[in-house]
C-alpha cells in the first residue's frame, strides 16, 4: 500500500485568487496566528507521497505568502481568477503547465485553500484509500448533520415538507444517511480530468472527514469558528 503510493508522482494544487467578496483577502487573511492558505500548504507538504505542491494564483501577495511557506507558484492567468471562474479550468491550466515544463503527473490532489483543519494524515489516507480502490477520483465528505428528508418549503406562505410527510415523522437513525463534499480533498488522475473536466465521476471514492475538520470557509462565522478550532489545536 505504502509503496505503490509513494511511486507515483503525485502533485497538489492549490487554487488562491486574490479577490473574494464576502471576506476580502481570504486566503491570505491571519488567521490563528498564520495566513489561512499557510495551512493547506503545510498540510501537503507535510504528507509523505505529495511529490510538489503548487498554488495557483494570479496575486502577487498570494505569490510572496505561499512561496515563503514552500510552494511552487503558477502564475494564473486573470481569465481565470474571476468570481464566476471554475476551478476545473484553473486544474486543467495547471495541467497544460506542466504539460509545457514536461512535469510528470500521475495524480492531481486538489487542496482547496479555505479548508484549514485539513490534516497530512487526511491527504495520506486519502491518497492511499484513492491509489489502492477502483474509483476514478475520490472526494472528501462529511456526514450531514441535519437531514435534507426533513426540509420544509413554503407554499402560499405554510411549510410544507420538501419530500412528503412521512420523513417528518421518521427518527433521524433511521433516515437514509447522506454525506455532503466538504472542499477539502479531490483526486484524480490528470487522463480523467483532461477527458472529463469534473472530479465527479460514476465511480468517486468518498474519504470521510468529521464535521469538526470539515469547515470550508465561505463567511465571517466559518471563519470565528475554524479559527477557535486552530486556537484549542495548538
Amino acid at each position: 500500500m505504502v509503496l505503490s503510493a509513494e511511486k507515483l508522482n503525485i502533485i497538489a494544487i492549490i487554487p488562491a485568487r486574490g479577490g473574494s467578496k464576502g471576506i476580502p483577502r481570504k486566503n491570505i487573511k491571519m488567521i490563528a496566528g498564520k495566513e489561512l492558505i499557510a495551512y493547506s500548504i503545510n498540510a501537503g507538504k507535510s504528507s509523505r507521497y505529495i511529490k510538489n505542491l503548487f498554488v495557483s494564483t494570479e496575486d502577487d501577495d498570494i505569490e510572496e505568502v505561499s512561496r515563503r511557506y514552500g510552494a511552487d507558484i503558477i502564475k494564473r492567468p486573470s481569465e481565470l481568477a474571476e468570481d464566476d471562474s471554475p476551478t476545473i479550468d484553473v486544474i486543467l491550466n495547471c495541467l497544460e503547465y506542466f504539460h509545457k515544463n514536461k512535469i510528470k503527473v500521475d495524480v492531481i490532489l486538489l487542496l482547496q485553500a479555505t479548508s484549514p483543519l485539513r490534516t497530512s494524515q487526511d491527504i495520506d489516507q486519502a491518497i492511499e484509500q484513492f491509489v489502492n480502490g477502483e474509483g476514478d477520483s475520490l472526494i472528501s465528505v462529511c456526514e450531514l448533520s441535519h437531514s435534507p428528508y426533513w426540509s420544509l418549503k413554503l407554499e402560499d406562505g405554510y411549510l410544507e415538507p420538501n419530500f412528503g410527510r412521512d420523513y417528518l415523522n421518521m427518527r433521524r437513525q433511521d433516515l437514509p444517511l447522506l454525506y455532503a463534499p466538504n472542499g477539502s480533498l479531490f483526486i484524480a488522475t490528470p487522463d480523467y480530468l483532461l477527458k472529463n473536466k469534473t472530479f465527479y465521476s460514476e465511480k468517486t471514492l468518498p474519504y470521510l472527514m468529521p464535521a469538526e475538520r470539515s469547515i470550508d470557509i465561505d463567511n465571517d462565522l466559518d471563519f470565528k469558528l475554524a479559527e477557535l478550532i486552530l486556537k484549542e489545536m495548538d
